[in-house]
């Protein structure tokens, strides 16, 4: 594979003469056109796929996944019906649907996501996804184009022989972590928020030995986080900061580049070793979650929300979603802290999310411009214009009452219960967005807002000043999110070894944590990594790296 260049325009003109100058990229002809007001006639059905979002709230009567308010509003406005023929639930039965479509035994759709770099390999391998270099060029509009051109890194995984194959599902910089910590429990115990490994280790072994609480009782302790992964969750309750504190940009199951620019797999890094030793010490004095390792992301989240811990790291709209700690514990108050610092006052890093999958088309689609005018219809909302100036539709994700604009559906005239969400009803899972920092960011310095994301970045501070301020703070540290660097298909090794290595991986640093093998332990884990097949699927992650960046 050829090298693939950093700005958009870019991996187009080369991947152009790479596929061959002058050939199709698979057809652009429409079928119907615009009329005077831009609108398609006849009206032109996209076939698409999805995976439902849990979250999309409940349909009116009579509506359903192909006849509901954001489905009859674009072709009111667009003339294009997008039509969903493939419905997945969860991931597992969306993947299994997709490859059903890709072997034959299901209709393929012409537009849909795909959410793993091994389905995308096999969706190219397959001949049935078309290269779109050419309708991006010429289809995509500018605005969208300046958004894919901050974030070319997503266009490795769907770049084969120098075509490009799909784009990105809205690409955009996920909002980073912070700590989200029992303000009322550091007052009463004269703490301030820690900033280092040191202090925080203060924290949590005051918050499990003082009875911040003050019921008398030996019923809470410092921090609790998930640990049934790879103790790298993304999202919330991870403890990946603590690992990056020593660790630098090698953190637990991430790909970085090293000083030579070579890409390492962090969880091997000599830094991670010292946090294991730490974190050893903290489980036997029963400072932090005691059973983590068995639980996932929501369960460590709720043992903040019951009142039994202190700290807790996830994204600022977990602030929302630990709030019941106050009727738990009425004394209870949440702040959001920013993350601690490495010893040398680096910061410590954390993982980022860039997308939420990828967006291929079928071969025998030839409504490109279509796409397109609909994709940047829908991010309307991210950028406040046209007719999503507030929101998707009014009475349903917004609403007016009186002169203001309120996004709290409890607050609607009138009020309306788990309402419909038309942004997690488009060809996409998730409501497009652009940056979810920055309007709060705007907001705090006192501006007048005025774009959508502005007007509700206003209205969360109101309703919910610490889960804005924490947006704040994660926007003032956004330098501190680092992209894995590999999100390529899985490498031959990979697909052979790559279950053992992280089974193994799982095992030494639960095993040290609980105490159940000595710190030394982690010597020998890297040794065997190393020689089980790490060390050739990092020549083999190089060799990929090497050939897009």
């Amino acid at each position: 594979m050829k090298k693939a260049v950093k700005a958009i325009s870019l991996v187009l003109t080369v991947a152009a003469v790479l596929a061959g100058c002058g050939k199709d990229s698979g057809g652009t002809e429409a079928v119907s056109t615009k009329n005077a007001e831009g609108r398609y006639d006849p009206v032109l059905t996209i076939r698409i796929a999805k995976q439902l979002d849990e979250n999309t709230g409940r349909y009116g009567e009579g509506e359903d996944i192909n006849k509901n308010p954001m489905v009859d509003l674009a072709v009111e406005k667009l003339g294009i019906k997008m039509e969903t023929i493939l419905l997945g639930g969860d991931a597992g039965n969306y993947d299994t649907k997709l490859r059903l479509a890709l072997t034959g035994s299901e209709e393929l759709p012409d537009v849909f996501p795909v959410y793993g770099t091994q389905m995308i390999a096999d969706m190219i391998e397959s001949g049935k996804v078309k290269a779109i270099d050419e309708d991006i060029e010429k289809y995509m509009p500018d605005r969208l184009k300046e958004i894919y051109d901050k974030y070319p890194q997503t266009f490795y995984p769907v770049i084969k022989d120098g075509k490009t194959y799909g784009i990105a599902c809205t690409p955009f910089l996920t909002e980073g972590q912070v700590m989200i910590i029992r303000q009322d429990w550091l007052d009463k115990l004269g703490l301030k928020a820690p900033t280092t490994l040191d202090e925080f280790e203060e924290v949590i072994r005051a918050f499990t030995e003082q009875d911040p609480d003050g019921n008398g009782k030996k019923d809470t302790y410092g921090f609790t986080y998930a640990g049934d992964s790879i103790y790298n969750t993304g999202w919330v309750a991870d403890p990946v900061i603590l690992f990056s504190a020593n660790a630098g940009k090698h953190y637990p199951g991430s790909w970085q580049e090293d000083e030579n620019g070579q890409l390492v797999y962090g969880s091997i890094h000599e830094g991670n070793k010292k946090t294991l030793e730490r974190m050893a010490q903290w489980h036997a004095n029963g400072w932090i979650f005691q059973e983590a390792a068995a639980t996932g992301a929501w369960d460590a989240m709720m043992q903040f929300t019951e009142g039994k811990a202190g700290i807790f790291i996830g994204r600022p709209w977990a602030i929302g979603s630990v709030r019941d700690v106050e009727t738990v514990c009425p004394e209870a108050v949440i702040k959001a802290y920013p993350n601690i610092l490495q010893d040398s006052g680096e910061p410590a890093y954390q993982g980022a999310q860039i997308n939420d999958g990828w967006l291929m088309f079928n071969k025998d689609f030839n409504n490109m411009e279509a796409f397109f005018t609909y994709y940047d219809w829908i991010y309307d909302a991210a950028f406040g214009t046209g007719d999503f100036k507030y929101g998707y539709l009014e009475g349903y994700d917004y609403d007016i009452v009186g002169d203001t604009v309120v996004y709290d559906s409890k607050l609607f005239d009138p009020p309306v219960t788990d309402p419909f969400m038309p942004g997690k009803s488009t060809v996409l899972k998730n409501t497009p967005s652009i940056d979810t920092m920055q309007p709060y960011m705007d907001v705090s310095t006192g501006i007048t807002p005025e774009t959508s994301a502005q007007i509700k970045a206003a209205a969360d501070f109101k309703a919910s000043p610490d889960m804005a301020g924490g947006y704040v703070v994660a926007g003032e540290h956004k330098d501190e999110l680092l992209p894995n660097l590999f999100n390529g298909e899985p490498t031959a090794t990979m697909k052979k070894k790559w279950e053992q290595l992280q089974t193994m991986e799982k095992q030494i640093y639960t095993n040290i944590i609980y105490g159940k093998e000595p710190i030394d332990a982690f010597d020998k884990f890297v040794e065997e990594w190393k020689s089980q097949g790490g060390d050739q699927i990092t020549q083999e992650v190089n060799e990929w790296y090497q050939s897009v960046k």
